[in-house]
């Protein structure tokens, strides 16, 4: 399953930092690409359920997902 997201609020290479960190100790995630230009968040899950992990624990660390 694929998604894409907005994130607004990233503003810096250090945002980007901050979600790959996250992202990379979520189980489920089979890739992601994350872009500071467009504010998007590109991601493939295996189930639909990684995707309310991921948003639950973005939002968790002061980043919305549209």
């Amino acid at each position: 399953m694929k998604y894409e997201f907005i994130i607004d609020t990233i503003h810096c290479e250090g945002c980007v930092n901050r979600i790959k960190n996250v992202l990379s100790n979520i189980k489920g995630i089979i890739n992601y690409d994350i872009s500071l230009q467009s504010k998007k968040l590109d991601i493939a899950v295996k189930n639909e359920k990684v995707i309310n992990e991921v948003k639950n624990k973005l939002y968790n660390i002061g980043f919305e997902v549209k």
